[in-house]
Order: structure tokens, then C-alpha cells, then sequence
């Protein structure tokens, strides 16, 4: 049996989706009962409740631990390692985690949470699989303005996002692919794309602005400085195929 943890969420939902095609034995393990996907058992495991995740954990030959959705770093890494702790108390058979790029090897700000939540899975000695997320490009799919305009602060520089739906079917294959999964972490990075590219694809004009203060600021200040430019083949070695780009989602009207 695979269990899946914040499976309401739209990651979890995608997975159970995946896995359900292809007919494995699966348990969402939500906080919300009332909000359980529908089609799939459902137990109840709230990351702030030990107690409720031990018995959602119970009998899992896989679970699936999705981040915790917490903003706050200290109480993030209290829930991941509880998640972590009731998995080994219930003699779970391998832990795959969706982690960050990066945790593995910085553990300050947002990959914090992360580089902690590694170290645990590693020391609790379940097997394990280590899936490291980018951004998500459904996040920052290009909008075309009325007067034609594409227009971001990223000074042309590229992003190595990916889809939700490529990062959870990679998910669904790591759950469902064996034992050649086992030991293993993945660096996930989607094919590189800029917003002058786009603009350029679908027609538009490109314009560069001021992203100004807040976490987009923040961000766009990174992807400037060439953060987001890392490539790897693991996604698409995971998936089997190349991973959607988002010029193929914006023509395909479905972004």
C-alpha cells in the first residue's frame, strides 16, 4: 500500500490521479476528513498530530511525505519530523520525500526546512528516495497583457521550473518503480526557458519592469543572478520522456 500525505493539496491530488491509473494500492492521508480526494481510502494525518499520523502510516509499503505547506521554517521542521518519526515507529517500507534543490547542500532560508527534514530520513535508516523540486512553472506561465506585452524582472535570465502535473507523474513512477529507486535523490529541473522567449514564440512584445519589494521581488532578484539556471537530466530520466515546457502549455491554451 502507498500512502500519500497532504494529499488535498494540489500535488497530492495529481499523484493519487497517477497512481490510481495504474492501479496501485493507495490511502490519502489528509488533515481535513471532509476534504479527502474522492475515489481512494482516506485516513486522517494531520503533521501536527503525531498520534493521527502513526495511524495513517500504519501498513504502508511506500509513503509519500509532501512538504508541509507552513511558512514558518522552525514549526515546518517540528511537522517534517514528526512525519519522519512516526514512518520509523510504524516500520514504514521506504519514505520518498518532495524536497527542494539545494537542501542537500545549503540549510539556510528556504532550504532549510528541507536540509533538516534530509538528514532525518537519512539517520532514521529507512530507505528512501529524496526528490528535489524546483519551482513550479504553473506559478510563472507568462501572461500576454492587452496591448500585447509579456513582461517580467528577471533580465532575460533563464528558469529551470517545472510543472506540478511532470513532478507528480515523476512521483507516481519513483512510488511505483521498485527498489532501483532506493538510496537514490533526484535533482529536478524542468527545460530552461526565459520570458523574451515566450514573448517571442507567441508574438508578443517583451518588456522588462521593476518587480519591486515582497517574495516576487525576492525571487526575481535570484533568477537575475542566474539562480534558477541549474539543469539537470534527472526529471526527465524519472519521467521517461521530456518534461512540458511552458511554450508548449501556453499554446496549448491550457496554462
Amino acid at each position: 500500500m502507498i500512502v500519500i500525505t497532504a494529499a488535498s493539496g494540489a500535488l497530492g491530488r495529481l499523484v493519487l490521479d497517477r497512481l490510481r491509473a495504474t492501479g496501485a494500492e493507495v490511502t490519502a492521508a489528509v488533515r481535513e476528513p471532509a476534504r479527502a480526494p474522492e475515489g481512494v481510502p482516506a485516513r486522517h494525518g494531520d503533521y501536527d498530530d503525531p498520534r493521527s499520523l502513526r495511524a495513517a502510516f500504519e501498513g504502508a509499503d511506500r509513503l509519500l511525505l509532501i512538504s508541509s505547506p507552513e511558512l514558518d521554517t522552525a514549526r515546518r521542521i517540528e511537522q517534517h519530523l514528526a512525519a519522519v518519526a512516526a514512518a520509523k515507529e510504524t516500520g514504514v517500507g521506504a519514505i520518498v520525500f518532495t524536497s527542494f534543490l539545494g537542501a542537500d547542500t545549503a540549510a539556510t532560508g528556504l532550504t532549510e526546512a528541507y536540509h533538516v527534514t534530509e538528514r532525518a530520513i537519512v539517520d532514521s535508516g529507512l530507505p528512501y528516495t529524496l526528490l528535489r523540486h524546483p519551482y513550479y512553472s504553473d506559478a510563472f506561465v507568462p501572461r500576454v497583457t492587452a496591448d500585447g506585452e509579456i513582461v517580467s524582472s528577471t533580465g532575460g535570465r533563464g528558469l529551470n521550473t517545472a510543472f506540478r502535473a511532470d513532478l507528480a507523474a515523476a512521483a507516481a513512477n519513483v512510488l511505483t518503480g521498485g527498489d532501483g529507486h532506493l538510496g537514490r535523490a533526484y535533482d529536478f529541473t524542468g527545460p530552461l526557458w526565459t520570458y523574451p522567449e515566450v514573448a517571442a514564440a507567441l508574438g508578443a512584445t517583451y518588456r522588462e519592469t521593476d518587480a519591486g519589494e515582497g517574495p516576487m521581488g525576492w525571487i526575481s532578484a535570484r533568477i537575475r543572478a542566474g539562480a534558477l539556471e541549474r539543469q539537470t537530466p534527472d526529471l526527465e530520466r524519472v519521467l521517461g520522456r521530456p518534461a512540458e515546457t511552458v511554450i508548449s502549455r501556453l499554446r496549448a491554451g491550457t496554462a
